[in-house]
């Protein structure tokens, strides 16, 4: 056995161990575990036209049972013989395809799922006469919209837990547009894809049908608008791919209120042609070519579906990314390939075969399209009536509100069925999608009229937001900094003045004066002995202390109390020795610090500090701390206020960091 041999066999396996499909949640939406489902292929012979018999012309497909045949090469005296899924000989009806390939289809439709119906073949073999029949003899399409219906109307009925509705739309691909055959002045519409992989059309017109006789109404003058024309084969030969769409929608009538849609596809294809048989010229050799190649994407993506590509190439052709729920996508499909006996259309005959022997193995996988209604969704405001019961609320009732209750509200009471169908629908409900829909409703009442939605935030109101934060995390920033300017203060202060070191308190606050956001007060005060802190005074002479004169004149008796009563501003100002230190301390974090060791450093992020290290191992060591600007993305003004934060937090740091080291 051949390794594709193999490879089918597996499937065959893989298709028929597969049971009913299985229920999942994804993103809010019930949806269902997609099963596996192979693509079923069915073999139609055509009888011979009129002035042709068997005598004259012996056929070339002879039936071997119902589900295989063989064809004859008159020339080189070979048979090749073809497996499917049903074989319907030249004197089947149409009742038979029907009954024996279609029908079974539709009721995947009343469980939510999509199927369709391919009617494939060269030109001349009976592909619409498949499909739509006669008024004698109908077709596929009409018995399986009177079936359809019918079910619907049953499933449906009084006392049915769905009501179905059933609407259609019928389009034509011609020339590579898609043309809206309902009303035809709509002109080419695209083709979308929504975010759950389904195929639309949007602008497509639909119409409900509840009867076949709407049915008809509608599809009879739309099938006039179809393009047709004469060849020397067939005198009104299809000129495009038609396909009608029905689309059945069911919404459960109690709880949870779910809805399903299943999608029918009924596909006339145009047939490919052999414009030397045809002697198609002009504006029909220009068809030809356009249906030639709309079939040559098709089989293209029945061989990549086969062989397992990465790209399965839909979009080369209007026709092949309509079919693309059909071939590989989440339909049950079903494909009847037309097929003439004469000897002449053997090479035509042999064609289709091979693409509905490809077809065969194609893999779809069906789930059923099943999700909550809108207004199962919505908050459901409760009284407090509705929700304690008549005798609770009653008691809840304070005597104030039962005086203050206008004539107005006594006189409109809800009706009694109305609170009779809100009570059974509550006691039909999940309880757990209950709690869901009141605690929803707790939260939007929370929230009040004036404030953001929580569940629609426009997107200028989020920037908004964010740069809120963002100015918010920045304040906090700068008054982390000025706590440290304190701080530096303090320990200044102490250091040249020891004698006043009894009246300095404990939590010190900036003086009003001296503008800006207050500070949060320091936990805890840095004490020391007053003679250690004098000789370190002494010894470092490196952060000189300058007061600002007076904003008003104090009076000589005002001296004793000038600690409390002094509105002065101290200022810091950092030896040269210091600021030399620290800047030669900076320039070497930043010609040798690490990613994370710049981000230590006051305005300089995660962004920043890798552009400065790209930019370092690029150009070399910075020269000076000034050399930052050079950095794409750091500004002037944005190195000016990062040496200022730096430098001063660093000359206090070093400060500190001396006197803890001298006093341990």
């Amino acid at each position: 056995m051949s390794v594709r041999a193999k490879i089918r066999l597996q499937r065959r396996k893989m298709a028929s161990a597969t049971s009913g499909p299985g229920r999942c949640v994804s993103k809010g939406r019930l949806s269902r575990r997609p099963s596996l489902a192979r693509v079923r292929v069915a073999v139609r012979l055509r009888p011979f036209m009129d002035g042709e018999t068997e005598e004259k012309e012996p056929p070339c497909v002879r039936a071997i049972d119902s589900c295989s045949l063989e064809v004859a090469n008159w020339r080189k005296s070979e048979t090749l013989k073809y497996q499917v899924d049903a074989f319907y000989g030249e004197k089947s009806t149409q009742r038979e395809v029907y009954v024996g390939s279609v029908q079974p289809i539709l009721k995947h439709l009343l469980e939510g799922q999509n199927a369709s119906v391919l009617a494939y073949g060269p030109t001349g073999a009976g592909k619409t006469h498949t499909m739509l029949g006669s008024p004698e003899q109908p077709g596929v399409i009409p018995r399986a919209l009177m079936d359809l219906l019918q079910l619907a109307r049953e499933e449906s009925a009084e006392g049915q837990p769905w009501d179905i509705s059933v609407a259609m739309s019928y389009l034509e691909i011609y020339q590579e547009k898609v043309l809206d055959l309902l009303d035809p002045a709509s002109g080419d519409l695209m083709i979308r894809e929504d975010c759950r992989g389904n195929i639309l059309i949007p602008g497509l017109t639909q119409k409900p049908i509840t009867s076949f006789s709407d049915f008809e109404q509608h599809f009879l003058p739309a099938s006039r608008n179809r393009v047709v024309g004469a060849t020397r084969l067939n005198q009104r030969s299809s000129r495009s791919h038609a396909v009608l769409l029905v689309k059945v929608e069911q919404r459960e009538r109690l709880a949870p209120f779910c809805q399903r849609e299943g999608k029918l596809y009924l596909i006339d294809l145009a047939g490919s042609e052999d414009n030397r048989r045809t002697g198609n010229q002009g504006i029909r050799l220009k068809e030809s070519g356009a249906i030639n190649t709309s079939i040559f994407v098709l089989g293209k993506v029945v061989d990549a579906l086969n062989q397992g590509l990465p790209r399965i190439p839909y979009r080369d052709s209007k026709l092949t990314r309509l079919l693309q729920d059909s071939l590989g996508g989440s339909a049950h499909s079903i494909l009847i390939a037309n097929i003439a006996p004469e000897r002449r259309f053997y090479q035509d005959t042999i064609s289709a075969l091979n693409f509905t022997a490809r077809s065969k193995e194609v893999i779809n996988r069906p789930f059923i399209n099943e999700s909550l209604q809108p207004h199962a969704l919505a908050p459901v405001k409760l009284s407090q009536k509705e929700l304690l019961g008549p005798s609770e609320a009653k008691k809840a009732k304070s005597p104030e509100e039962e005086s203050s209750r206008s004539p107005e509200s006594t006189a409109a009471p809800a009706s009694a069925s109305q609170k009779l169908s809100l009570l059974q629908k509550l006691s039909n409900m999940d309880p757990a999608m209950l709690e869901n829909l009141l605690s929803m409703e707790r939260l939007l009442g929370c929230q009040g009229t004036q404030g953001t939605p929580l569940l629609n935030t426009p997107k200028r109101e989020r920037m908004v937001l964010m740069k809120t934060v963002e100015e918010k995390n920045l304040e906090i920033e700068r008054l982390k900094m000025k706590q440290k300017e304190l701080e530096a203060k303090v320990l200044a202060q102490e250091a040249l003045d020891p004698r006043e070191k009894e009246n300095i308190p404990t939590v010190l606050q900036p003086p009003p004066s001296c503008g800006g956001s207050v500070a949060k007060p320091l936990k805890k005060a840095i004490v020391m002995p007053l003679q250690r802190i004098q000789n370190q005074a002494e010894s470092s002479n490196k952060i000189h202390l300058l007061k600002k004169s007076h904003k008003r004149k104090l009076e000589p008796s005002d001296e004793s109390e000038a600690v409390g009563k002094d509105e002065d501003c101290w200022k810091v100002q950092i030896s040269p020795e210091l600021l030399a230190n620290g800047r030669k301390n900076l320039l070497d974090l930043l010609n040798k610090g690490s990613v994370r060791e710049l981000r230590s450093l006051h305005r300089i992020g995660q962004k920043k500090a890798q552009l400065i290290v790209g930019w370092r191992e690029l150009h070399g060591p910075f020269s000076e701390v000034e050399d930052l600007e050079y950095v794409e993305g750091i500004s002037r003004k944005q190195v000016e206020s990062f040496l200022k934060a730096n430098l001063l937090s660093l000359a206090a740091s070093q400060h500190s960091g001396s006197l803890l080291t001298t006093s341990s």
